[in-house]
């Protein structure tokens, strides 16, 4: 194929040649990646084999190791607090005055009982005279009241005063009647009277009861009666003698009347002169009460005894009144007793026996409400038992069972460096108090004697010991981890030093376990003396949280 070349015009530019395509030659780049490649894996083998030597040793200084040991156990719980006198008073007042005695001096020893302070009482002394007036005064109106109605009730029963027969009713059931109304006349037509004279001289030798003979006029009838009753006084009978009345009774045999007349004799001495009989009863019954006539049980025609009840009148109402007066009383002797119980407020005893560790007030003063001013502290006094010391621990909720009166308590002072006290629990309290989440329960603690060096206000550590357990295989509370669970070393697990060299020579291993005090707990079962446990290295934590997050 011929290829024919144009020369170009002038001033115009030539026509690039036609050039063949032909695609370059590969050159050999894989074996130089190849070889990249091989450096880089080099690298990176390096650093992963110092990343992991480290992570390994970082690893293996997350724990600590320990042996499991033989030692003697004694279960304390522990506490502190302040010591306190076994009994303590703080003289304060309720009421306001002027310290008329305060008859003691600070250092003093004083006993249960006696007075400490006597406070101007005029103005309460004043109104108990009053109070008592008033008492008096409304226990007379009770006790009015009360006579009142218990006479009322006797005056609303309607008696009869006579025995005989009603000859006139007056009132009927359901009337209202007043006081002195007539209610009904008695007449005792069965026995009569026969009042007569007789010589003064012969009428001193009688006497009630005794025997008679009188004889009824016109008939000359005689009948047996008795004397009823004997005049006291003389009179002038006829003629001027001195003569006495003589009432004698007699059964009326039906034909005597009130115009009957008769004459008497007794023991054979005949009457001065005779005279008319009369009934024995003529009486009218009266109401002694106010009111509606309640109940009527008789009729005229009815026979009745002396004293028989015939009807009753409505009781009046006065139980409100009473009532009434009952609550003024009970108020009265309220006012009373809470002003003789403030009378008792002016008069301030101790009530311990002690010593007087503060007096901040003195006779003279002035003390109540603002009156305290004069005195360096809100009590008048402070007074302290020290025939024994004491003081309170707060033990926690899962402690507390433990704990019982009588166990035996060590005890050191913050201030006494190296001095060491003994005492005893003397009383557990089971109200316990609740905070952020935990329970406590307050337990005293009585020291055993009473140590010079002691003062009230010192604060105390206190180990109470729960239980002398003696010779028990023990680890580290900390090494037990949930579910009773240890982490024991097996054979390559440590190396020369004693330190974690391999984490894969460790078991996990479940023991049994039983008390333990606040270090070390025992181990009833699954470990054995001299065997290593693993514990976490609490200070490597935050380390190895860095490296799980790389």
């Amino acid at each position: 194929m011929e290829t024919t070349q144009v020369k170009p015009e002038a001033g115009v530019p030539a026509p690039a040649a036609a050039v063949q395509f032909k695609p370059p030659k590969k050159k050999r780049k894989w074996v130089k990646r190849l070889v990249i490649l091989a450096v880089i894996a080099g690298v990176a083998a390096l650093l992963l084999n110092r990343c992991m030597s480290a992570g390994t040793q970082l690893a293996t200084g997350l724990y600590l190791t320990e042996t499991a040991t033989v030692r003697d156990m004694t279960v304390s719980v522990s506490g502190t607090g302040p010591i306190e006198p076994i009994h303590s008073y703080r003289a304060t007042t309720l009421v306001s005055g002027e310290v008329l005695e305060a008859p003691f001096e600070e250092g003093q020893t004083v006993n249960k009982g006696d007075l400490l302070f006597r406070i101007d009482a005029k103005d309460v002394e004043n109104n108990i005279q009053q109070l008592q007036l008033s008492l008096r005064s409304a226990q007379l109106n009770l006790d009015d009241l009360l006579k009142r109605q218990s006479d009322g009730r006797k005056d609303l029963e309607i008696q009869s005063n006579a025995g005989g027969v009603i000859t006139t009713l007056y009132v009927e059931q359901g009337d209202t009647i007043a006081a002195g109304t007539a209610v009904a006349d008695v007449l005792d037509r069965e026995h009569m009277k026969l009042t007569v004279p007789f010589q003064s001289a012969d009428a001193a030798g009688f006497f009630e009861g005794q025997s008679a003979v009188i004889t009824v006029d016109g008939t000359l009838d005689t009948l047996g009666g008795t004397v009823d009753s004997i005049a006291a006084t003389d009179q002038v009978g006829p003629g001027g003698a001195l003569v006495r009345q003589v009432t004698l009774l007699v059964d009326n045999p039906g034909a005597l009347s009130e115009n009957s007349r008769g004459t008497a004799s007794i023991g054979g001495i005949a009457c001065a002169s005779g005279n008319t009989f009369t009934y024995a009863a003529s009486k009218q019954i009266i109401a002694k009460a106010s009111g509606e006539l309640e109940s009527l049980s008789v009729k005229e025609g009815d026979r009745v005894y002396d004293g028989q009840v015939i009807g009753r009148i409505e009781e009046a109402d006065m139980d409100a009144q009473i009532k009434g007066a009952r609550i003024q009383v009970e108020n009265a002797q309220l006012s009373l007793q809470n002003a003789m119980d403030r009378l008792e407020d002016y008069t301030i005893t101790s009530t311990i026996s002690g010593t007087v560790i503060e007096k901040n007030v003195e006779a003279g003063d002035n003390v109540g409400g603002t009156a305290n001013a004069n005195s360096a502290s809100a009590y008048m006094a402070v007074i302290y038992d020290l025939s024994a010391l004491t003081f309170d621990v707060r033990i926690d909720e899962l402690d507390i069972n433990k704990i019982r009166v009588g166990q035996k308590v060590e005890i050191t002072a913050d201030a006494l460096d190296g001095e060491r006290f003994t005492g005893t629990v003397d009383k557990v309290n089971i109200n316990g108090t609740t905070a952020g989440g935990v329970t406590t329960y307050q337990v005293t603690v009585l020291v055993d004697g009473v140590p010079e060096a002691l003062k009230p206000g010192m604060n105390i550590s206190a180990e109470i010991l729960v239980e002398h357990v003696g010779q028990v295989l023990t680890v580290p509370v900390d090494a037990v981890k949930r579910g009773n669970e240890v982490l024991v070393a097996l054979p390559g697990c440590l190396d020369e030093n004693g330190n974690v060299a391999d984490l894969t020579a460790v078991e996990t291993r479940q023991v049994t376990l039983g008390r333990n005090d606040e270090n070390y707990i025992e181990v009833v079962d699954g470990l054995k003396e001299g065997e290593v446990i693993l514990i976490e290295n609490q200070a490597s934590n935050m380390m190895a949280m860095m490296m799980g997050m790389g």
